[in-house]
């Protein structure tokens, strides 16, 4: 099958709601994960351009549906990228509320469908279900989902779920919904994938691992008669030159000691998530194997769950590792970044200039004698633009 490759991307950041600070593992430096910092994070992403912000879901975040529609009024542009949990909600509950959020915010909502891997944290959610019926019921539940946010009334009965005359009054802003992003790194994951969402997420492996996953997805699509787009959830690091960049990485794990990540390893070790099994045998918990691929480093991963791979490097290089992965077919970029404030200007003032955006940053929208930045030189001039290049 021909590889589709993007020529155009989306770039999103990243809420830290369950906590921010500038060293893994370690109090020092640490920032409440409050909605007045919540707000300055995502109206910096909203002023620099990026298409919209991940919220993360769990018991160890602030609620993302809450924060979600406090910060939305507060933004012009940003999308935000809000978990639905099967297996937590009812499916006509979630279609209400995404087709709510989704009107107040005036089409700017995304969904992240969130199966859910850590078992403890599962059955104090009251979830007993063991990895594939977890999948069955995020099936079913999608199956319901979709279909009432589309329009229609839905009388279903499956393995897990029934509902009898289920239908929303009020549609969301999006036709026939918003989309849907979703990730899942077992076959049982990848068959919801391919039947079920629009977009495909992925963790940070090194590009022909991901190249890999997307072809499995692909194909899985073809047959069910449908196309599936990729995206990939990172961490970045950049600075102004690469030897300042892996000096700031290895910063971000200096606090870390080996009993933390030893039990940090431990903790994510009792999941049964393909994708975080793979996200630790990157580095297997060793903190002299984490560079794993030319400017990928797994150190986040240390004691970090889910997305635990970080881009580490200048503009130049970090923006042609992005193109790698945009070259094997992945349009949609989920970043972030230690602290998440000050990392959205680093990456955003510095990379997202070199990309191939399908989205405007706002200084597009400014007349050209207006795009100026810097402080007066002298009282008298304004410095010279200088712009940027990826060569």
């Amino acid at each position: 099958m021909p590889q589709s490759i993007p020529e155009k991307i989306r770039v999103l950041w990243f809420l830290p709601t369950h906590g921010d600070g500038r060293y893994l593992g370690s109090a020092e430096g640490g920032r409440t994960a409050d909605i007045d910092y919540l707000r300055q994070v995502a109206q910096a992403a909203d002023r620099l351009g990026y298409y919209g912000v991940l919220l993360p879901t769990g018991r160890s975040c602030e609620d993302s549906w809450v924060v979600a529609s406090a910060l939305a009024p507060q933004t012009r542009r940003l999308r935000f990228l809000v978990a639905v949990r099967p297996g937590l909600l009812s499916p006509s509950l979630a279609a209400r509320m995404t087709a709510t959020l989704d009107r107040v915010s005036g089409g700017r909502l995304l969904i992240n469908v969130v199966t859910g891997g850590d078992p403890v944290e599962n059955a104090g959610d009251g979830i007993f279900l063991a990895h594939d019926e977890r999948y069955e019921v995020t099936r079913e539940f999608l199956e319901i989902y979709k279909a009432e946010l589309s329009g229609e009334v839905v009388n279903y009965e499956g393995r897990h779920l029934k509902v009898q005359d289920g239908q929303l009054l009020f549609r969301s802003h999006q036709r026939p919904h918003p989309p849907l992003y979703f990730g899942g790194s077992s076959d049982a994951g990848i068959e919801v994938a391919a039947k079920m969402v629009d977009k495909y997420l992925t963790w940070g492996e090194p590009p022909e691992a991901v190249a890999e996953k997307i072809a499995r997805v692909r194909e899985a699509a073809k047959k069910a008669g449908r196309d599936v787009s990729f995206g990939i959830r990172l961490h970045v690091i950049v600075r102004d030159t690469e030897a300042e960049a892996w000096k700031a990485a290895d910063a971000l794990i200096s606090r870390l000691d080996d009993e933390t990540i030893a039990r940090a390893q431990t903790q994510l070790a009792r999941q049964d998530s393909i994708g975080q099994s793979r996200m630790r045998a990157l580095h297997g918990g060793d903190r002299t194997k984490l560079q794993i691929a030319p400017n990928l480093w797994a150190g986040v991963g240390l004691v970090r769950g889910g997305a635990g791979t970080a881009l580490v490097g200048d503009a130049a290089i970090v923006a042609e590792r992005m193109d790698e992965y945009r070259r094997v077919g992945v349009d949609t970029f989920i970043l972030s970044g230690y602290p998440h404030l000050e990392e959205a200007y680093s990456f955003g003032e510095r990379v997202l200039p070199l990309l191939p955006l399908d989205h405007d940053a706002p200084r597009a929208q400014v007349p050209d004698d207006l795009r100026h930045g810097g402080e007066a030189i002298a009282n008298t001039s304004l410095p010279t633009p200088r712009m940027a290049s990826a060569s």
